[in-house]
């Protein structure tokens, strides 16, 4: 009776093993360590709450990003600081060794860049779109749409094995208009994880509470008390839902739900890639599904 309960179990377990569908793997790719956090962070945490495997890639370290210090010192401190993030957010985070403020797009980085997301096997990468007030910002954007096609060329980057599949490009919202604005093609609703998300964004302690408040001319807001700084960094860091963002909450959510969102995260579908249907969408994206 034993051994035959110990086959059925076996037989079972492997039943299951190989009927389990692989889990939906999305890279965010961003220029410095806290980019991907502050546009796709909310997002990162649902779809990693739902089994995805998810990574955010800052393709340079982030050295010249300080008001007092630089160099190798600060890239060491906010490579900590992404670890850190990451853990809070529940996805892997890598930083590659590119100088801050000095980026380009090119063939170099490029195919760092190509590698990264073949190693992922990512199914959806994010990235910055390439208008953007920041260089490193649009340049980033700029690596990632060379990427897109040559992700699944073989004789490109051959160290790495190429995709199968071409992903689905996505761009982070952003906020220029020119030469085009930002189109709001999925609005995800992050109400319900957001603390999360600030709680994960406050790991990035050289950004949030001293590089841009300094930059931006508002240091002396940041609370001196550290147990304020998190509610301070709710007010700080929450994007107001444009009109365009709401519009798209009620295609994917209804109107009632999206009437209700206090919080949100929007992505354009980039033209290059994969180019998704609406069922492929809820079904990369769960949380639109429902």
């Amino acid at each position: 009776m034993k051994k035959l309960l110990t086959i059925l179990f076996f037989a079972i377990f492997a039943s299951t093993a190989f009927s389990q569908t692989p889990p939906v793997r999305v890279i965010m790719i961003g220029a410095h360590p806290d980019d991907c956090d502050q546009d796709g962070g909310g997002t990162a945490i649902l779809l990693a709450k739902s089994g995805y495997a998810v990574k955010f890639v800052s393709v340079t370290n982030g050295d010249a990003g300080h008001q007092s210090m630089g160099g190798g010192m600060l890239a060491k401190r906010r490579i900590a600081e992404a670890k850190e993030a990451g853990k809070r957010f529940g996805v892997e985070y890598e930083v590659l060794d590119n100088h801050d403020g000095e980026l380009l797009p090119s063939l170099e980085v490029r195919l760092q860049v190509i590698r990264k997301i073949r190693e992922w096997n990512a199914d959806v990468v994010i990235a910055p779109r390439p208008n953007d007030y920041h260089p490193d910002h649009r340049y980033t954007g700029v690596l990632v749409q060379d990427a897109a096609y040559m992700v699944a060329v073989p004789n490109v980057a051959p160290d790495t094995p190429p995709l199968k599949k071409n992903p689905v490009f996505l761009y982070f919202q952003d906020f220029f208009q020119r030469p085009n604005p930002f189109r709001p093609d999925i609005a995800i609703d992050i109400s319900t994880v957001f603390p999360q998300k600030i709680h994960a964004l406050a790991a990035h302690e050289s950004q949030v509470f001293e590089w841009l408040p300094w930059i931006g001319g508002y240091l002396d807001k940041v609370p001196k008390d550290i147990a304020q700084r998190e509610p301070w960094l709710t007010t700080d860091r929450t994007v107001k839902i444009i009109p365009e963002v709401r519009t798209a909450l009620e295609k994917w959510y209804g109107k009632e739900h999206a009437a209700k969102v206090q919080h949100a995260e929007a992505f354009e579908i980039c033209e290059y890639g994969s180019r998704p249907t609406e069922e492929m969408l809820k079904k990369l994206f769960p949380m639109l599904n429902k």
